[in-house]
């Protein structure tokens, strides 16, 4: 799982590995800075890129679903 200090700490083009709901794993990579508030510090919102055309967010709801590995990620894709 992705924590806050993750995302703030992660640099241009890191990969993270995604387990979609299939518990397929895919590798994904960080296209940006990651964006905090001083008003919601449990918040961050750290832009990612699939494949050539898919661009999403890692934020703090959906963080549970990505990993800093790919051993972590298929872990939790067998737990599943």
């Amino acid at each position: 799982m992705i924590t806050k200090q993750d995302a703030v700490n992660a640099h241009y083009r890191q990969e993270f590995y995604f387990v979609n709901n299939h518990g397929v794993v895919k590798r994904c990579r960080v296209n940006g800075a990651c964006k905090t508030w001083k008003t919601r510090p449990d918040e961050f919102k750290l832009p990612m890129k699939f494949g050539l055309y898919e661009c999403f967010y890692i934020t703090d709801e959906n963080a549970g679903r990505f990993f800093t590995s790919e051993e972590l990620a298929a872990e939790f894709a067998m737990a599943k």
